[in-house]
């Protein structure tokens, strides 16, 4: 299990090259951000723009994997998408991750004055963006004409600096995310906000983690060969308050199948994400935690 941390785009410069710089201090294998125009309760607070937030970072760090949880087809094209994530890869020297999922109905999908879709009608436009960045970051030329995005020759020339392309990391719960992840993904995004999480991994959580696995078996692909990350909440208190029930925790949704574990980096002013004092132990954490 490696331990990782999702930074908020909430700080300015200064405070953003801190931070990034702490987590690869820390010991984290990797850093991601959210993707959105804006977000609930900052929504008239500073947000900054995601992959220009992980230039920053990986400018002030060496080792520390840089990446977004998650970014989503509701304000981006795959074209300008792709071109953003080849100079970043270049800059990062071979560190990104790109997180992928359908979005929700929410500020990021209205801000555009795009109609609202259904989450079937998401699924759908998701499944056609992450498959055209597929192709844009893996040939130097595409064009392509189809329902929700179309490209003449565009050109991405040099191409990604990991081959043949930046992971993707779908997020996706239902049949449609899951094949789309065993078809594209070098891993699979679970938010565990979106469950009802005591102390124990949810039952539902383990009966998605099955259908994941037969999936991967139906899709021809070792189940062991999709990497399984783990989004908590900004509050969640078994991951956030205390470092043995954090490590405990860590070690339930390893023994669940899960190999990376994502943590929030405190945001003090509104006091949510990992306290404190935990989030400094992070390099006991991650090697507590690296056996499991």
């Amino acid at each position: 299990m490696r331990l990782s941390t999702c930074i908020l785009p909430v700080f300015d410069a200064a405070e953003t090259r801190t931070r990034w710089r702490e987590a690869e201090q820390l010991g984290f294998t990797s850093a991601y951000t959210y993707d959105h125009q804006s977000w609930r309760m900052f929504r008239d607070k500073p947000w900054y723009d995601a992959l220009l937030t992980l230039s920053l970072g990986a400018s002030v760090t060496t080792g520390l994997r840089l990446g977004t949880l998650v970014t989503t087809p509701n304000f981006r094209h795959p074209v300008t998408l792709a071109k953003d994530l080849i100079t970043l890869d270049a800059i990062s020297d071979g560190r990104i991750t790109l997180g992928l999922g359908a979005g929700t109905a929410s500020f990021d999908a209205d801000v555009l004055g795009d109609p609202p879709l259904t989450p079937r009608r998401r699924q759908d436009r998701l499944e056609e963006f992450t498959r055209d960045l597929d192709q844009l970051l893996t040939n130097d030329a595409v064009s392509f004409a189809g329902e929700w995005y179309t490209a003449v020759e565009a050109r991405t020339i040099p191409g990604c600096v990991q081959r043949p392309r930046i992971p993707f990391a779908i997020a996706g719960g239902g049949p449609r995310g899951m094949r789309l992840a065993a078809e594209l993904g070098q891993a699979w995004v679970c938010d565990l906000s979106i469950f009802d999480a005591g102390d124990d991994v949810p039952a539902e959580l383990l009966n998605q983690l099955e259908r994941l696995g037969n999936t991967l078996r139906d899709a021809g692909r070792a189940p062991e060969s999709l990497e399984r990350i783990l989004l908590v909440g900004l509050d969640a208190p078994a991951f956030s308050h205390d470092v043995d029930a954090l490590i405990g925790a860590a070690g339930e949704y390893a023994a669940a199948g899960f190999t990376e574990i994502v943590i929030h980096a405190p945001i003090h002013d509104v006091g949510l994400g990992t306290r404190p004092s935990v989030y400094a132990q992070a390099d006991r954490i991650a090697r507590e935690i690296a056996e499991l």
